[in-house]
């Protein structure tokens, strides 16, 4: 079962309460894009194993969207960190590469 930390309301809840929203730090293209960026950004991931950044909302809880970094075939969680964030945090980053190094 997947945990994670939501990081508006702080609580850690199971993957159920939760509902995930897709790859997290897309360049999103609307109109006026070429028709090739936006088929990728609508379509094309890359779906690699290992770490991988996600959206996901506490659906059953405040209802507000997060962010998060875990490896998918381990399920190991790095961390949460509010949606608003460009780029993953410093510290997720350090913990991924300690991860890596294991």
């Amino acid at each position: 079962m997947l945990i994670l930390t939501c990081p508006n309301c702080g609580l850690s809840v199971e993957e159920t309460e939760l509902s995930p929203g897709g790859e997290a730090h897309l360049e999103r293209f609307g109109p006026g894009s070429d028709d090739d960026a936006f088929e990728a950004y609508l379509f094309l991931r890359d779906n690699t194993k290992g770490v991988h950044f996600e959206r996901w909302r506490h659906a059953y809880g405040c209802g507000k969207w997060f962010l998060a970094a875990r490896d998918t075939a381990t399920l190991q969680v790095y961390g949460t960190y509010p949606a608003q964030t460009k780029a993953p945090p410093p510290d997720i980053l350090e913990r991924i590469a300690k991860g890596a190094r294991a």
